[in-house]
């Protein structure tokens, strides 16, 4: 009959909280303090962490920088020591016509390299005049070819996909002469 007791303790337990910290408040106080040097040390650490991590992405990212031709270059030594075999074969040929044979082979091989680097050559022949793909170095009057017509290319131009990497010199015409 006595039950009144048991609950009256128990509402005295849990009534004011924690009875460690009603007792010593001074035990909660270093708590907090424990754990913001915990925190802070994380934070710092992560700080840290961010600071080589951003480190690392520049050093990776100027190594690719620095070496991302590698693998184009080594596509095309092959070509550069055929040219150089060609270069050797010619000073000591009797005859032209060999040299002729062996540099334009050479070229096949530099023009099916640059293709399959996927470089395309702009089009010139018959094209009207483009600003945007073709660089006039000069005009001419010419009764064959309409005005504004490219007459003839001087160097050729490459473009990668979309992007030009360099336009066609053309000599344009001026159509017929009055």
């Amino acid at each position: 009959m006595n039950n009144s007791n048991e609950y009256e303790d128990i509402d005295n337990g849990s009534a004011g909280g924690n009875p460690s910290t009603e007792r010593n408040p001074e035990i909660a106080e270093v708590d907090f303090q424990a754990e913001a040097a915990k925190l802070k040390d994380l934070a710092l650490r992560a700080r840290a962490d961010l600071d080589n991590f951003r480190k690392r992405s520049l050093r990776e990212k100027e190594d690719a920088i620095r070496y991302a031709n590698n693998g184009l270059l080594e596509k095309l030594l092959p070509i550069l020591d055929n040219f150089e075999l060609g270069l050797d074969a010619a000073k000591t040929a009797p005859d032209p016509a060999s040299v002729l044979m062996g540099m334009s082979m050479v070229q096949k091989q530099l023009q099916e390299f640059i293709r399959t680097q996927g470089l395309d050559e702009v089009q010139t022949e018959g094209e009207i005049f483009d600003p945007t793909k073709h660089d006039a170095v000069a005009q001419e009057y010419n009764s064959d070819i309409a005005d504004g017509h490219i007459i003839r290319q001087v160097r050729k131009g490459y473009k990668i996909k979309d992007r030009l990497i360099r336009a066609a010199s053309v000599i344009v015409s001026k159509g017929a002469q009055s």
